[in-house]
């Protein structure tokens, strides 16, 4: 009998962090190993970059792309130091190469200067996951101030663009981007109104920098998905909502970034979805209403 995956379920301990928040800190810790993942050389001699690679759904990103033979570089804010050092160390025991690019993906400079440096530090560049995000509960619209409005469109779409844009000269023939989305982007969310809007410009973004870039033979896809136990709960919810994040899905529990990752080799892999470009797959814990 083949072994199954036993994830924690909710209710969890109520919890909050300071932001960006850490992977260390959360409990129980999310699950990002994916124990039942055999690697099988799908994405040998590639090269991946990962924003917000150090916690959450991009570190588990970041492992299972390790265990399919590709190298690996990281971004993250410097406050996450500790989580992401975590992360080097699991890539390397997948025994691959990693490289960490501390700093802010809201500033265009940083993010030219993090592909620069991947492409001259791996020789090329295959694959851009844009995962980086931040949110913050708001319960009505006056309270989200200009500066959150402000923060979490540079954050979770300008920055998408900005590394999309430095990337796509050195992805080749073959190359892929992969943005995260979010259901809140399909459905929309009462109190995560500027969160939900980046969201579904993202879904947006990607259907046409997919028809975009047909041509020149670079596929662009988006995982979309539900409540997942990662950093950016804690950080940006009250923490009785926390302890609840997922019950209400018809597994009762918040999904693992290790059930979230393999959807990401998906769409990287040629081998598994070559004639796929401007899809959005949502992952939802049982959910049907959206996808």
């Amino acid at each position: 009998m083949s072994a199954r995956q036993n994830e924690p379920k909710s209710p969890f301990p109520p919890q909050s962090q300071p932001k960006p928040g850490l992977d260390s800190a959360m409990t129980p810790r999310p699950r990002f190993e994916a124990p039942l993942y055999r690697g099988s050389g799908k994405l040998q001699g590639k090269v991946a970059l990962i924003t917000g690679g150090d916690s959450g759904i991009g570190r588990s990103v970041a492992v299972l792309y390790a265990r399919e033979g590709a190298d690996v570089a990281i971004v993250y804010l410097p406050a996450e130091q500790s989580d992401a050092k975590e992360t080097q160390q699991a890539i390397l025991n997948e025994g691959r190469q990693v490289l960490l690019l501390p700093g802010d993906v809201t500033e265009r400079k940083f993010c030219d200067e993090a592909v620069a440096r991947t492409v001259q530090h791996f020789g090329r560049l295959d694959i851009l996951v844009n995962n980086a995000a931040y949110q913050e509960t708001r319960e009505k619209l006056e309270d989200i101030s200009d500066e959150d409005w402000d923060l979490t469109f540079r954050t979770n779409i300008h920055g998408y663009f900005y590394m999309a844009r430095a990337a796509v000269p050195h992805l080749e023939n073959g190359g892929v981007i992969i943005n995260c989305g979010s259901i809140t982007g399909l459905e929309g969310n009462k109190t995560l109104i500027d969160y939900a809007s980046t969201k579904g410009a993202i879904h947006a973004f990607t259907k046409s920098l997919a028809q975009n870039l047909a041509e020149r033979k670079i596929r662009v896809n988006c995982v979309a998905p539900g409540p997942i136990w990662t950093p950016l709960q804690p950080a940006s919810k009250p923490p009785e909502e926390v302890a609840e994040h997922g019950a209400d899905t018809p597994m009762r529990r918040p999904g693992q970034p290790e059930e979230v990752a393999p959807a990401f080799v998906f769409f990287a892999a040629e081998s598994d979805s070559s004639y796929i470009s401007g899809e959005v797959l949502t992952l939802l814990g049982g959910e049907t209403r959206a996808g």
